[in-house]
């Protein structure tokens, strides 16, 4: 069997951090900030979300403020950095509510000012496209509340703002990507008056919700494992998304976009591929099944002995699906030689005249008596003229 140490690397293709040499070269720079600032972190505890505060806190920050709805995994992470040597400042708290909401609302009125804010709440997968409810979430989520609360925050104008982007959203093949994009946007107006960064970035290996993470499950439960053959994507650490954001947010101008430095040749893994190196690491070979169908009955039959594990790959035939990733498209100016393992994307003021009618168009769709997903990626489309929507008639739902 291969060690956990050793199978990150071969999945990662790295042995160190990628981003550690910038960020300890950088971290002079970061440090008197971090220490300066009191930080509000919005959906904290989320994978990346807890990484990046476990982070911050090893920067000694002057105050934090962690609001997640989740409240069990907000508990989580206060036992965590209690029952660890983490820093906690005097000016710590946390709060179970969620963005958008009414007592989002009233937190912000009463809350003092935050030097830094940052932004983990999303609906980030291309599976929340399924239906008009779970889309309307996602875009409510990602473009309405944000859109809202900054505003909002003009009135109380942070020293910088930071949310987390996409890959997804540079030539948005799902209404989720296209959602990241206007993000972007929302944040880089030509009205906006405080600093704004983003970063995007790959798969997180083993993130809540990623095949990855689903991989592990199935191997708990005893059940296939399913992935497509033909959709490469590039693949992070927890560890090094959480440096990727802590370096926007701190070491950003206003509408810089940090995203790594990866080889597609060298750094681009198959999900089928990753599959297989996962069952090796546990002492199993992959038994190739025709479909579905034959895998399930595969595990059934399967003793606790045998070290072949059911598999159904196949090409991917849902929705809103890209074979590769792209971090910036050749409209987008490029710092290349700012850091050795990123680059800093130079976005663009957006649109406001296109941006704002787009956000008239959602709001009015989301306030109507019947939603249908044709009208939210019509207004989509208009903020974000990239967007080349997939729609092959089947989701992610439908498959194992």
């Amino acid at each position: 069997m291969i060690h956990q140490g050793e199978f990150m690397a071969r999945l990662l293709g790295r042995a160190h951090g990628l981003f550690q040499g910038d960020f300890d070269a950088c971290r002079g720079q970061i440090e008197p900030k971090v220490r300066a600032s009191r930080v509000l972190v919005v959906g904290a505890a989320g994978s990346i979300g807890s990484y990046f505060v476990k982070q911050l806190m090893d920067l000694h920050p002057r105050g934090v403020c962690l609001i997640d709805p989740s409240e069990n995994n907000l508990v989580e992470l206060v036992r965590d950095l209690r029952s660890s040597d983490a820093f906690i400042p005097n000016d710590f708290s946390t709060v179970a509510i969620a963005l958008g909401t009414t007592m989002f609302d009233r937190f912000l009125a009463h809350a003092d000012p935050f030097d830094v804010v940052v932004n983990f709440a999303a609906l980030k997968h291309v599976r929340s496209e399924r239906d008009p409810f779970s889309t309307m979430r996602m875009i409510k989520t990602n473009i309405l509340d944000l859109a809202q609360w900054l505003d909002q925050l003009e009135k109380k104008r942070p020293d910088h703002f930071f949310s987390v982007s996409s890959d997804k959203a540079v030539q948005p093949a799902s209404l989720m990507g296209a959602s990241k994009a206007m993000m972007e946007q929302l944040m880089f107006l030509p009205s906006r008056r405080f600093p704004c960064s983003s970063a995007r970035f790959a798969n997180v290996a083993f993130s809540d919700g990623s095949l990855l993470h689903g991989f592990l499950r199935r191997l708990e439960k005893g059940q296939p494992l399913s992935a497509p053959t033909d959709v490469k994507r590039y693949f992070i650490s927890h560890e090094e998304a959480g440096q990727l954001c802590i370096l926007s947010c701190f070491l950003g101008a206003h509408r810089d976009i940090f995203v790594p430095r990866l080889n597609p040749e060298a750094d681009l893994k198959s999900f089928a591929d990753i599959a297989i190196l996962l069952l090796q690491a546990r002492g199993l070979e992959p038994e190739l099944c025709a479909d579905d169908h034959a895998a399930r009955a595969f595990a059934r039959k399967r003793r606790p002995d045998d070290r072949r594990w059911p598999c159904c790959f196949s090409p991917s035939d849902t929705s809103g699906e890209k074979p590769y990733e792209e971090f910036y498209d050749s409209s987008e100016p490029l710092d290349e030689t700012r850091f050795k393992e990123l680059l800093v994307v130079k976005g663009h003021a957006a649109r406001e005249d296109r941006v704002r009618e787009a956000l008239a168009g959602l709001t009015t769709v989301h306030d109507a008596p019947d939603w249908h997903v044709e009208q939210m990626a019509h207004w989509l489309g208009g903020a974000v003229p990239g967007l080349r929507h997939l729609s092959r008639g089947k989701n992610l739902d439908e498959k194992m």
